[in-house]
């Protein structure tokens, strides 16, 4: 046993580990409370209709660059905790790719990964059939492919959605942007901050502390897809969030170039959001029975009232449907360009 000057400091690298908890007991604990969220992902979002045509397709995902071959409804898929980026194209098999790596996908020689100019992202602890379902309705209406950013979710997220995140979007937003939570887990058990941030972690400007990754944006996803704003040749042109996904669209945007964001176009559905960054058209949609969305509205006024509560699934009305006010938005926005945008002859 260690006496004296062999005793690991509490700063130290050595004295992290005592604030340890093994993996094998953490993980299957975040990959059940992933589940569970799962399983409100067949609530929110239009998971019958992205099963029904993926089976009528017989489409199975691909993950470019390792070619492994995965369904979005297998158990694995479901529980896992790790975050994930999906290239869904509703009109071209194989209709589903998969990255796990944010510098492989800006490295990707693929055209779909080049191209595509549509990102969504999903509600708190939304698992990858959730996002799935998201862009897949998105993908239908628009006739593009749609990039869906699954969020990650690991012990941080556990820890804040057991204080409320379902029902106080703003405070689980504020609490997430000051990384009190992942900053203080990564200080004192940093492989246990690692579990559900192996996306966020493969950005370009990851930053970590004592090994265990922090957030940069505010939350996993917001560093994600601020690193693809940045760094991508292209950028994103459109950008739709439902539920707390606006709230990491917006964190993600802030900081970046003027020139990186001139044009881009935001809508959210379920959830405004402060509309300060220039050059940026939003469109905020928010539901006359979304008791949910209204609780954590904060002040920011929709554009549009529409006839629906929280959910994007039309099997439970009356829903919001992501497709058609997607559809809307971009029409608004070729008739009327947003504040200080150039204007083009």
């Amino acid at each position: 046993m260690p006496t004296g000057d062999n005793l690991p400091s509490l700063t130290d690298a050595r004295g992290l580990g005592l604030f340890e908890i093994p993996e094998w007991l953490v993980r299957p604990s975040v990959r059940a409370c992933r589940l569970f969220n799962t399983m409100l992902d067949g609530i929110f979002y239009d998971v019958p209709r992205l099963n029904a045509e993926l089976i009528d397709k017989g489409s199975e995902s691909t993950s470019l660059g390792e070619r492994v071959r995965t369904r979005l409804t297998s158990f694995d898929a479901l529980s896992d905790p790790e975050g994930s980026l999906l290239l869904i194209d509703a009109a071209t098999a194989p209709y589903v790719h998969k990255y796990r790596d944010v510098g492989a996908f800006l490295a990707s020689p693929y055209p779909e990964a080049q191209q595509v100019e549509i990102a969504t992202i999903t509600g708190v602890g939304s698992s990858a059939l959730g996002s799935a379902a998201l862009a897949w309705d998105i993908s239908v209406a628009l006739e593009k492919p749609v990039l869906a950013i699954v969020p990650g979710y690991g012990v941080a997220d556990v820890m804040l959605q057991s204080l409320g995140g379902w029902f106080g979007f703003g405070l689980y937003d504020w609490l997430q942007t000051k990384s009190l939570v992942q900053n203080n887990l990564a200080n004192v058990a940093p492989n246990t901050a690692r579990i559900g941030r192996e996306l966020a972690a493969s950005t370009p400007d990851a930053k970590t502390l004592h090994g265990g990754p922090v957030f940069r944006h505010g939350s996993g996803s917001s560093d994600v897809l601020h690193a693809i704003m940045r760094y991508r040749d292209l950028p994103l042109k459109t950008l739709i969030g439902h539920s707390k996904g606006a709230l990491q669209i917006g964190n993600a945007i802030q900081s970046l170039p003027r020139e990186r964001v001139e044009g881009l176009t935001v809508v959210t559905l379920g959830c405004p959001i402060a509309e300060n960054v220039t050059g940026v058209a939003f469109h905020q949609y928010l539901g006359l029975f979304d008791a949910l969305g209204q609780l954590n509205m904060w002040g920011n006024q929709p554009d549009e009232w529409v006839s629906s509560w929280h959910t994007t699934n039309p099997m439970l009305p009356p829903a919001m449907h992501a497709g058609p006010l997607t559809q809307a938005a971009l029409a608004k926005r070729a008739v009327s360009p947003p504040a200080g945008a150039p204007l083009h002859s």
